[in-house]
């Protein structure tokens, strides 16, 4: 029989006053008993709402029950027949927009704890088993996937499964794209990437770092090297800036620059790591989506004294996870709602030494449907700040765009690729993720990697 309870097990975590000193894992975990007692709250329904939200369709039911029968390792792998990434997933998906929003038990309160479930599950396999897989014979037909981000693991994953040659080329010289350069430490642990990708290499795939696609190679020379198909998972790298005053000056990051000096490089470890980034005392960070929280909080643990989340509309339309909201608060993270820049100010030096701000308030609801800000008149005000982190978005990296005549993109730089299957304007390139929509979430990078492994199988097996 369910248990009732309309409330979540509460997920154990560090206290807020000592993690925003350190870059260990904020969420500890589930228990055995803990991860029992949340897998007895699923009602196992039989139309199984909640895999309707699930990019990568996990069988979400089946899973929890295995939980709820101590059935662990079994839970696991029924987990690994859909998602090649279920630790990863289970710490950063917004399972509260997706597989949980369907959930039943939200309906008179709050839904099963479906992400904790599976990092639990996730955790206890890498803990008590060999992370192994079986190598599928191989049919001698070649894919390539550019870019070891979410998208490209999960295409590579399940093509190697179906018998494919895979090899993944990757511009940086670790893969694992934004999983390893974007994501802090604190909410996604480097040796658990690490060990997913291991994983697929032990399944048969093949990974080739430092290898910059349109500029090493291109799409053509891979084709001529004997790959039948392509698929394009190359992410969404350019930042974006505001174009305003003072945004060359010292001082000056964009969140991707400053991410990937501390998740990949380990600039928290300077000067064991060799990468220094250096921070002021007061740090704002532009913009209100999980990488303006990342930041923050990044720039919090590495010694700033005050930190500003300066978004230009209110809490009800920040794009970031509430949780992640709600973690930036707990560790001491201020936020300016409301407020945009308009110029950054600096010395004779050229170093940062505030930000020129202007009052904003919502109109009507603009194309994306959140109220439009509008600039109060006469509302200006100045911040002390000594470091500015721009995290207002990225844009697709256009070299491998403009090394490939043929390939459709959109004004924004994204490819045109096939909602259902990732198919190209070129014939057997397939694209999806980052590469194609912007920048959004893992799971989403990775519901079009399956989607996309799905129509290259029917591709090269001759059908339409």
């Amino acid at each position: 029989m369910a248990d009732m309870s309309p409330k979540k097990i509460k997920m154990p975590e560090q206290d807020p006053n000592v993690r925003n000193r350190n870059f260990e894992e904020v969420a500890l975990g589930y228990t055995e008993e803990m991860a029992l007692k949340e897998a007895q709250r699923c009602l196992q329904c039989k139309t199984k709402p909640c895999i309707s939200g699930c990019p990568v369709n996990v069988a979400i039911p089946e899973f929890i029950k295995l939980i709820s029968e101590r059935k662990f390792e079994e839970a696991y792998k029924k987990i690994r027949e859909t998602n090649s990434l279920p630790a990863i997933c289970g710490r950063v998906c917004p399972q509260e927009t997706q597989c949980e929003m369907h959930c039943v038990r939200g309906k008179k309160g709050e839904p099963v704890a479906i992400g904790r479930l599976e990092r639990f599950v996730s955790d206890w396999f890498i803990q008590n088993r060999q992370q192994s897989e079986e190598k599928t014979e191989k049919a001698g037909r070649k894919v390539a996937v550019i870019g070891s981000g979410p998208a490209g693991l999960t295409c590579a994953g399940d093509l190697v499964k179906l018998g494919y040659d895979v090899t993944v080329f990757e511009a940086l010289h670790e893969p694992g794209g934004v999983l390893m350069y974007g994501i802090p430490e604190f909410r996604l642990p480097k040796a658990l990437v690490k060990k997913e990708i291991d994983a697929l290499k032990n399944a048969g795939v093949e990974i080739i770092t430092n290898m910059v696609i349109g500029k090493i190679l291109t799409l053509g020379d891979l084709k001529a090297q004997g790959y039948e198909a392509v698929f394009i998972g190359s992410g969404a790298g350019l930042p974006a800036f505001m174009n305003i005053p003072g945004e060359n000056l010292n001082g000056v990051y964009s969140a991707n620059e400053f991410l990937t000096r501390i998740n990949l490089m380990k600039a928290y470890k300077f000067p064991e790591s060799g990468t220094p980034v250096k921070v002021g005392k007061n740090v704002a960070v532009v913009g209100g989506g999980n990488v303006a929280m990342d930041s923050a909080r990044c720039a919090k643990r590495l010694g700033a004294e005050n930190v500003y989340i300066v978004y230009r509309r209110s809490e009800n339309e920040l794009p970031a996870r509430a949780e992640e909201v709600h973690h930036a608060k707990e560790e001491g993270i201020i936020f300016k709602l409301l407020t945009n820049p308009t110029k950054i100010l600096g010395n004779e030096k050229g170093w940062v030494t505030g930000m020129e701000c202007i009052r904003m308030e919502l109109g009507e609801p603009d194309s994306s449907g959140r109220r439009r800000p509008i600039q109060v008149s006469g509302s200006e005000f100045a911040i002390d700040v000594q470091t500015v982190i721009m995290a207002i978005g990225t844009s697709p990296n256009p070299l491998i765009r403009s090394t490939t005549p043929g390939l459709n993109t959109q004004k924004w730089g994204g490819i045109i690729a096939d909602d259902r299957t990732g198919e190209t304007s070129i014939e057997g390139v397939y694209a999806g993720g980052d590469a194609v929509t912007g920048a959004a979430t893992v799971i989403l990078a990775m519901g079009a990697g399956k989607k996309a492994a799905a129509a290259i199988d029917k591709y090269l097996s001759g059908e339409k």
